[in-house]
């Protein structure tokens, strides 16, 4: 028998951590960017699952490779090699740029991947992150996230140092002999949606070659189109030593992967790190049908299309409520004069899903399929609030 929201909501508070600030609406089902909730309430979604569903939720592609590998294979770990994920890995070493694949499930894991691996590479224990930064929230993510709130209960964490984003002199000052790496993302998500300079990442690359320094490029939520590039170090014209990514890789299934250069990859060996389900057959096969639909859609074309379509739009919106307006490809953010959390759930009530991070910006992270139209709505609903 299927649960009313009611039911769902006392379960959740008897048997779930209270770790979540939940929206006040349980979603049973979506579709494109279409979500519906257990009353059967649709709603616009502009989150996507926080850039998560890229090609649009439950892809007709997607939810077929699911179920044909689950008839083949589920899971064996990786103690044997398994085709989907020899072609998968094939397939992001293509896309990326990069050399070699570890497999896991999430951007934290892979970061802390990456966090390891410079420290096994360069034999050094301290990193520089930048200020508004987020990584993640394991422990060793967490040494390189930014906000106090989450960092201050959980000290002592790895060391180290927080410098001004978009500022690639602050790097080089904050280097010293200890220095593993220096960890960036091309454009901060949660820090709201701040984009660089167009010549930053380029010097911070620069900084790092000079100084025998790794650069790790967080490509979390920044990768599979969100930018209107494959990935938005593209952008800038350079790769990391090491590159995290996650969320819109699996296209809505459980995935993520740290990828590194060959003279970086080679630190790690045989018993250096693992995961019991990374590169697991299902989530390879999802990765791999998804990759597959961004490609044939035309995805990360439309993306830098909608991206602009959008931002045009909210232009047009009051200017004594809004400071700022940026973005690249459909990762927009909208900065307002006032915190937005009353704005999304005023939005919530008339149909379309919005998310606010650094209290006083709107996240636009739609599905890449989300159509005109629907953007148009959303604009609208946003123009009567």
């Amino acid at each position: 028998m299927a649960l009313n929201y009611d039911d769902i909501v006392e379960k959740f508070e008897r048997y779930i951590f209270n770790t979540y600030t939940r929206q006040p609406i349980a979603i049973k089902r979506a579709r494109g960017a279409v979500v519906t909730d257990v009353n059967g309430k649709e709603y616009i979604d502009c989150v996507a699952g926080i850039a998560v569903n890229n090609v649009g939720h439950c892809h007709p592609a997607v939810v077929e490779a699911i179920k044909k590998q689950a008839e083949q294979l589920i899971h064996v770990s990786n103690l044997y090699y398994t085709e989907q994920q020899a072609l998968l890995a094939e397939e992001l070493v293509k896309l990326t740029g990069m050399d070699r694949v570890f497999f896991c499930n999430s951007g934290a894991e892979a970061v802390e991947g990456a966090l390891k691996l410079a420290r096994k590479a360069t034999g050094k224990k301290e990193f520089i992150a930048a200020e508004h930064a987020f990584h993640g929230r394991t422990r060793g993510a967490l040494s390189v996230t930014h906000k106090e709130k989450y960092r201050k209960p959980f000290e002592p964490l790895a060391p180290a140092v927080f410098v001004p984003y978009n500022d690639a002199d602050a790097i080089s000052a904050a280097l010293n002999k200890d220095t593993a790496g220096v960890i960036l993302e091309p454009i901060q998500g949660e820090g709201g949606v701040v984009i660089p300079s167009n010549e930053y990442l380029k010097e911070v690359r620069e900084i790092c070659d000079e100084n025998q320094t790794l650069l790790i490029l967080d490509e979390v939520q920044t990768g599979f189109g969100r930018t209107g590039k494959w990935f938005a170090k593209e952008h800038s014209g350079i790769k990391g030593d090491i590159t995290t990514i996650a969320k819109a890789m699996g296209g809505g299934f459980p995935m993520g992967a740290m990828l590194g250069s060959e003279d970086v990859a080679v630190k790690f060996e045989r018993g250096d790190h693992a995961s019991t389900f990374g590169g697991n057959a299902i989530s390879c096969a999802a990765a791999l049908a998804n990759i597959d639909v961004i490609k044939k859609e035309g995805l990360v074309k439309r993306s830098e299309e909608l991206g602009a379509y959008l931002i045009r739009k909210l232009e047009g919106l009051n200017k004594d409520y809004v400071k700022e307006i940026r973005g690249k490809g459909l990762m927009v953010g909208m900065e307002l004069s006032i915190k937005c959390d009353d704005i999304v759930n005023i939005a919530r009530e008339r149909g379309v899903l919005l998310n606010c991070t650094s209290e006083s910006v709107l996240r636009f992270v739609p599905p890449l399929t989300i159509t005109e139209e629907q953007l148009d709505k959303a604009v609208s609903v946003l123009d009567e609030i």
